[in-house]
């Protein structure tokens, strides 16, 4: 049975989730559908251009993202403490950035005169939508249902596009994090959709081997701002160079028809995360598969576990085979 969602978020153990959604009829996501011979191609576009303008919205970051022919994977970070320090008005001009609100929320807004009985509706309008900026449901809810009625216009039908529910599971530390992020961004070339990370159209990381040849990072992805260090920015640890280089030796071994070797560079990554090279391949390669739940050391997959109250560590003995050296 699926979980409710309240059992699997815990923003107090860590605020990066990897969610994915699938779609539920024959008819191709995207790509070229076999049973029609329809193209379904431009359809990635769509998903492309809505996460990213997603991220503008909510209090939400993508870490990476990857959309297949019939499935999307999406790394985020809830950025709860850049919502709570949200004035009024600037949560309800990100909400309607993406929505409509109400009538007063508009007036609001723009400054006008309300009465007492307005202005308290507006305040719980407010805190609704605050709540509603950080939750994970929410967004992709407001990924996948524009997608949906854009693509049964398209096939000129109604009912479900996506699965009832998209899956999600808590990333507790920054092994677990790295390595989700290199598996989605490992997918097109794992499905032979393309030969080379930066020829995967529609990922997060074919956008950041194009900023970086400008030497720059994409504004709409979180970025990448080194090693640990006081006053620490948001950002993802190690250098954006040292993630590409490692998805780039990682991408040569999973292709048979190229030999390749964990760099010097990389390994150093994988001896910070405590992550065996072999065992590194095997969860780049099946991350989806090895873990089903919560992923992360033993300690943090405890404590996540204890916080929402569970009584079994699913996935447990997979964490410590394969994330712990």
């Amino acid at each position: 049975m699926a979980r409710p969602r309240q059992t699997i978020v815990s923003l107090d153990d860590t605020p990066y989730y990897h969610c994915c959604s699938r779609v539920v009829r024959k008819a191709f996501l995207c790509g070229i559908d076999n049973s029609t011979g329809e193209n379904f191609e431009h359809r990635r576009d769509w998903v492309d251009s809505r996460i990213l303008e997603l991220a503008t919205i909510f209090a939400i970051d993508i870490c990476a993202y990857a959309v297949m022919s019939n499935h999307l994977h999406v790394v985020i970070k809830v950025d709860a403490d850049k919502a709570k320090h949200w004035s009024d008005k600037e949560v309800l001009v990100q909400w309607h950035k993406g929505f409509k609100g109400t009538l007063l929320t508009q007036k609001f807004v723009k400054g006008e005169d309300l009465n007492e009985f307005e202005f308290n509706t507006v305040n719980d309008c407010i805190t609704q939508y605050r709540q509603r900026l950080v939750d994970i449901s929410w967004f992709m809810r407001s990924l996948s249902e524009p997608i949906a009625r854009m693509a049964n216009k398209e096939d000129k039908c109604t009912g479900r596009f996506w699965e009832g529910r998209f899956k999600s599971q808590a990333l507790l530390d920054e092994a677990a994090v790295l390595s989700c992020m290199a598996y989605v961004d490992l997918n097109p070339i794992r499905a032979k959709m393309a030969v080379t990370p930066e020829t995967s159209d529609y990922t997060s990381i074919q956008r950041r081997i194009t900023s970086a040849i400008k030497g720059e990072q994409p504004t709409a992805l979180l970025a990448f701002v080194g090693n640990e260090r006081q006053d620490m920015p948001n950002g993802l640890m190690f250098s954006v160079k040292d993630y590409i280089v490692l998805v780039e030796d990682t991408g040569r071994i999973i292709r048979e028809d190229k030999r390749g070797a964990i760099s010097s560079t990389s390994q150093d990554i994988l001896n910070r995360l405590n992550i065996p090279a072999d065992n590194w391949l095997k969860i780049a390669t099946e991350f989806g598969s090895l873990f089903k739940g919560a992923v992360g050391s033993l300690p943090a997959l405890t404590e996540y576990c204890e916080h929402l109250e569970r009584k079994r560590r699913q996935g447990a003995s997979n964490c410590q085979r394969w994330l712990c050296a």
